[in-house]
C-alpha cells in the first residue's frame, strides 16, 4: 500500500495500493507538481473557477503554515518546498478568478506570472523568482535557513494580495 499524507492539510492518511500510488506519484512528477497539489487539482476540478480559486489560496496559506513549523523543525528543504507551493497555487488562485483558467504545468504558471506582474507590479517577479529559489533548495538543499526566513514574509505577502482580489 502507498501512503499519500496530507497530514496538516487535512489530518488524513490515504491508503492507495502501491500502483495507483506510484502512478499518481509519476503523474504528479510529469506536471511538475507536489503530490499534494497534484491531488488537490485532481480533487477540486470539477468545482467552478470561483470556488476553485478559494480552495487554492486557502491551501495556500496551509502551505505557508506548514513552512513556518518546518522551519520551527530545522526542516529547511521542506519549508522551501511549501513556499514554493504557497506561491504556484496563488498564481493558480489567481488565474481562476481573473479569467477562469486552469494553470497545469510550470510553464503555463511561469507565463501567467508575467500577466500578474503587469496587474499587480514588478514586485511579483521579484517574489516569483524568490518561489522559484525555493523549488530550486528543495530539489539541491543549497539555501539555509535565513533564506527560508527572508523568502517567508515575500511569499505570505504575495498570497494574501491574491487572497484579497479573490474574496
Amino acid at each position: 500500500m502507498g501512503v499519500i499524507l496530507l497530514s496538516d492539510i487535512a489530518s488524513v492518511t490515504l491508503r492507495l495500493p502501491r500502483s495507483v500510488y506510484e502512478r499518481v506519484k509519476r503523474e504528479a512528477c510529469k506536471a511538475g507538481l507536489s503530490l499534494e497539489e497534484y491531488v488537490l487539482d485532481l480533487i477540486l476540478q470539477n468545482l467552478d473557477p470561483t470556488e476553485r480559486a478559494v480552495e487554492y489560496i486557502e491551501v495556500a496559506k496551509t502551505f505557508l503554515d506548514q513552512a513556518k513549523k518546518e522551519l520551527a523543525r530545522n526542516n529547511v528543504r521542506e519549508a522551501a518546498e511549501k513556499l514554493w507551493g504557497a506561491s504556484a497555487l496563488a498564481v493558480k488562485a489567481y488565474a481562476e478568478w481573473r479569467e477562469g483558467r486552469r494553470l497545469t504545468s510550470h510553464k503555463e504558471l511561469w507565463e501567467y506570472k508575467r500577466f500578474m506582474e503587469k496587474e499587480l507590479g514588478e514586485w511579483v517577479y521579484n517574489v516569483w523568482a524568490i518561489a522559484q529559489s525555493m523549488h530550486t533548495c528543495f530539489y539541491e538543499g543549497w539555501c539555509t535557513r535565513e533564506d527560508i526566513e527572508k523568502a517567508l514574509p515575500e511569499i505570505i505577502k504575495f498570497v494574501e494580495e491574491v487572497e484579497k482580489k479573490i474574496k
